[in-house]
């Protein structure tokens, strides 16, 4: 999606119940390989099967701009900020290169899309910022294409657990979107650090988290509304956030870590979107 930017601190913009099936959630049949990632790296193909690509019409097709989760057969998760209510989008699941047809990928219509009644697109550091697209078909999991499991409730991660981000976002600011999906460890920064007047100050809120901020790493435009992928005590991964923003410094900037919403904080509304939609 594109920036926004009125000055240089402006936060640029960066895209539950779950069915029971045979595959579960949160535990890809293709095992991420972790061992690597230092700087990020290009992900094992459909390592994370949940990740799905949201793109747009252009005048030559569809184009990647944001990233999102699939929480159920039909129903995928992403930012409010990347919904333009002027553009047609589709839904994209398997995908791994963007630019090579692959025989995993299924590109899906949506039903209807659903953004949170408070999300202000002029503040989007007040909050809310998530979607909910629903699929008009119900997709075929498989080995490549799976479930993301979402955290209980409230759930709050402590200073530097380990999660990963993943998306075809730019590998640095200004330069060009990734092709294959890429993916970097980025450990959570917890509330009272990122809340510091040096970090993030007053534009973070507790129904955020931030992950980051080592000036190494970071998401940026084309990551916005993929997952902050941890996993949890069973070995199970959980969609902890939802890429949110960046600083308008840089998106990895020093102590300005990539904020995402918090997915603990909207099961409610999240289940409610599910079920009255």
């Amino acid at each position: 999606m594109p920036a926004l930017s009125i000055d240089n601190m402006t936060p640029l913009i960066l895209a539950f119940a779950l069915f029971t099936t045979a595959y579960g959630c949160g535990q890809p049949a293709i095992e991420p390989e972790l061992t690597r990632v230092v700087n990020g790296q290009e992900a094992r193909p459909n390592s994370w099967p949940w990740q799905i690509s949201l793109q747009y019409r252009r005048h030559d097709g569809y184009g990647h701009t944001c990233g999102g989760s699939l929480v159920a057969t039909n129903w995928v998760m992403t930012a409010a900020h990347c919904i333009n209510e002027d553009f047609t989008y589709r839904v994209v699941v398997g995908k791994h290169n963007l630019q090579q047809a692959e025989s995993s990928a299924k590109a899906i219509d949506p039903a209807k899309i659903i953004m949170h009644r408070h999300y202000n697109p002029v503040l989007i550091s007040t909050g809310n910022d998530i979607a909910m697209i629903k699929l008009s078909e119900h997709v075929t999991l498989s080995d490549e294409v799976q479930l993301a499991c979402l955290p209980k409730a409230n759930t709050l991660l402590p200073h530097n657990y380990p999660c990963y981000i993943t998306g075809w976002g730019r590998l640095s600011t200004g330069g060009p979107t990734s092709v294959t999906l890429q993916q970097a460890l980025m450990p959570v920064v917890e509330y009272d650090v990122c809340k510091q007047n040096d970090w993030w100050g007053v534009s973070i809120r507790r129904s955020m988290v931030c992950a980051g901020g080592d000036g190494v790493v970071g998401g940026c435009n084309g990551d916005s509304g993929g997952p902050l992928n941890c996993k949890n005590a069973d070995g199970t991964w959980e969609v902890h956030g939802i890429a949110s923003f960046v600083s308008g410094r840089g998106c990895n900037y020093i102590k300005k870590p990539t904020v995402f919403t918090r997915v603990s904080d909207f099961n409610e509304w999240i289940d409610e979107t599910m079920m009255n939609n």
